[in-house]
This record gives structure tokens, sequence and C-alpha cells, in this order.
């Protein structure tokens, strides 16, 4: 059994029920940004976009990565 993961890009979210035969799953949080983001949205574009969160918190960690080095 898959866990139905969400496909788009960096996204962890799992035990998505929204499949699409083309782009594949998308979690709810996706799907609502996806909706917000308007009707001429490429979806395959979106798909490869990271989630607002998350690039934001890649940001933030290079950056205390930077300041606190592993020993």
């Amino acid at each position: 059994m898959s866990v139905l993961a969400c496909n788009r890009r960096n996204c962890e979210n799992i035990m998505c029920d929204r499949l699409s035969n083309t782009h594949g799953y998308i979690c709810d949080e996706c799907f609502e940004e996806l909706v917000k983001s308007g009707v001429k949205t490429d979806i395959e574009e979106f798909m490869n976009t990271l989630k607002p969160e998350t690039l934001q918190e890649d940001i933030v960690r290079r950056m205390f990565k930077a300041e606190f080095r592993l020993t």
C-alpha cells in the first residue's frame, strides 16, 4: 500500500486524497495554495515550486547552520 504522498516538490505531507493523472497527488495545503494562485497558474510549474514555509525554513536553517557549525 502506498502512502499517497503529495507530489509537490519538497512537500512532506502524506495521506493525500486528491489525485491528478498528470501531476500525481496533492495535499489539501498545496491544493488551497494552488486555488489561491488563480486560474492562469501553470500546474506543472506550481508543483515544482517550494511551499513558502519550506523555502523560509530552508533560508533560516542555512543561516543558523552557518553560525552553529557541527563539530
